[in-house]
């Protein structure tokens, strides 16, 4: 599972990668290729301050200017998926799930190591131009939607963009916004957090920020993907004829639910691993379907070794609730799924 941007730290990969030979060589090679076009965007190189002997944190990679943290995930979450497919756990499918589109098609074989860090740069740049922001409540998708609606005309530009499972709801929107639903929440006494992120996404408003950054995609003329990958916004697996720009961009404007992904996108899997920092996408897959094996490396501490069991081929196929964006899935050994936004 490649994961969101509301999940990513760096403290526990710092502690893990002097014990985990693979994932510091994946991350050394990762980013001598991404850092590579990071002055494109005035964006400092981040493979060197993770290998200083001072602990570097996401703060610090804010305060730098914009795509600064975006390259980071992207370079991270790819590095992990390289780890584990080098200690044998390869994965069958990748679930990726908003920005995680991004660490998967490169996973997959759709667009070079820089032409994803291109991606992702272009990709911060645009949102934080939009400003806004994003909070967890937590509370199911219709108990959220209700709040907006009791929260009223100030709230009207709050949108619910992700669902991660039936006791968390992600909403979007201008701040002032957010501040009245968070308030109102509080008063219903629904616990709301809001997420460490300068932008909104998963918002219709996003709309000339999508297209901008279709159109920046497709000037890098991915390819189609050589391994499934599943989007979590598109609803389906990623085909030959997919158009990969538009459904890069759909992330920013279209929301998703995540449970009715994972019925979809990780069926009969035996292993699924998060390639991320966090654990937000594991904990949403326990609390979904408690008989699944999902394992969130970095965060749990606990490196996989070896392949899984096998898994059957899967069977792309359009989603009968999600409409066509040209985006699709993946399936194979391990799936590494990914988080919200």
């Amino acid at each position: 599972m490649f994961p969101g941007q509301g999940d990513f730290g760096l403290t526990a990969l710092l502690r893990t990668l002097p014990r985990t030979r693979s994932l510091a060589t994946a991350v050394n090679e990762v980013f001598e290729e991404a850092d590579a076009v990071a002055p494109e965007f005035d964006v400092p190189p981040i493979g060197p301050r993770l290998a200083g002997s001072s602990p570097l944190s996401v703060g610090e990679l804010a305060a730098d200017p914009p795509g600064t943290v975006q390259l980071a995930l992207f370079g991270v979450s790819l590095a992990i998926h390289r780890a584990l497919e080098a200690d044998g756990c390869r994965a069958q499918r990748l679930l990726a799930v908003s920005f995680g589109e991004i660490p998967a098609l490169t996973a997959a074989g759709c667009c070079s190591t820089a032409d994803g860090a291109r991606l992702a740069c272009r990709l911060g740049q645009l949102l934080t131009g939009h400003g806004g922001g994003m909070t967890l409540l937590g509370t199911g998708s219709s108990t959220a939607a209700r709040l907006l609606a009791a929260a009223g005309p100030d709230a009207r530009t709050v949108v619910v963009a992700c669902v991660n499972h039936s006791g968390e709801t992600v909403v979007s929107g201008p701040l002032d916004g957010l501040s009245v639903v968070e308030h109102s929440a509080t008063a219903r006494g629904i616990p709301a957090r809001r997420l460490r992120l300068p932008f909104m996404s998963h918002h219709p408003a996003l709309t000339r920020e999508a297209d901008a950054f279709a159109d920046f995609a497709r000037r890098l003329r991915p390819t189609p993907p050589r391994r499934p990958v599943y989007s979590v916004v598109s609803g389906r697996f990623h085909r030959a004829d997919s158009d990969l720009p538009r459904a890069l961009s759909a992330c920013l404007t279209r929301p998703f639910d995540l449970p009715a992904a994972l019925c979809a996108g990780l069926m009969d899997a035996s292993l699924i691993v998060e390639a991320g920092t966090g654990s937000t996408l594991t904990n949403s897959v326990r609390r979904i379907d408690p008989r699944q094996v999902a394992l969130a490396p970095i965060a749990d501490g606990r490196w996989p070794t070896g392949p899984p069991a096998r898994l059957p081929s899967p069977r792309p196929g359009p989603s009968p609730t999600a409409p066509d964006t040209g985006a699709s899935h993946h399936s194979p050994t391990a799936t590494t799924v990914r988080r919200h936004t």
